[in-house]
Order: C-alpha cells, then structure tokens, then sequence
C-alpha cells in the first residue's frame, strides 16, 4: 500500500468560495477514479487556505492506471469544469509505510 498526500493551495481568500465547487463538481470524478479516499482536511495553524487530502493506492502502478482513466475521462478535461483559477499551487508527496506503521 502507497498513500498519497496531494495539497492544494488556494489563492487568499478563495478557498471558501472554491470548496464547495469542488466538492460538487471535481470530487465525484476523483472517487470515480482514484477510490480510495483516506481523508480531507484544511488546516487550522501552519499554511493556510489549503486542502489537503489522503487516497491509498495498492502500489504505483494502481495509482498510475487510476491516474491515466481519471486523464482519459472527458469529464475531467471539460475545460469549463476546471477550477484550478483559485489555485496558485498544487504539491503531491506519496508515502510508503514502514513495516510498523498501523497503516499497512
């Protein structure tokens, strides 16, 4: 098992106005595809404005074949559905457990 931790940084003062619309119109096409959502979350302290969220993959080649159909899907490319404007970065981190990690 891989997880990753992909963190997604709002512009000031939008992601209020930017949760919501990914809930409704990008989130339904990652668990379509990705599946396995461990958690979202935004952070109170540290940075700021973020959603950060946690998929578990079975290795890197499930993450790599769900990430080609989430790719391929016209949905997800509909430009008119993009709602990457209130976003000013986009970070990705896939960790691998230790073998005593309750996370296996």
């Amino acid at each position: 098992m891989i997880y990753e931790i992909r963190t997604y940084t709002a512009h000031p003062g939008k992601l209020g106005s930017w949760l919501p619309v990914f809930e409704a119109q990008r989130l339904p096409l990652l668990l379509k595809h990705l599946g396995n959502l461990v958690g979202a979350f935004t952070p109170d302290t540290g940075k700021l404005n973020q959603l950060v969220q946690i998929w578990a993959y079975k290795d890197y080649q499930d993450r790599a074949d769900r990430r080609a159909a989430l790719w391929a899907d016209p949905e997800w490319t509909d430009p008119s559905k993009n709602t990457s404007d209130a976003l000013q970065a986009q970070e990705s981190v896939i960790l691998t457990p230790t073998k005593f990690s309750p996370m296996k």
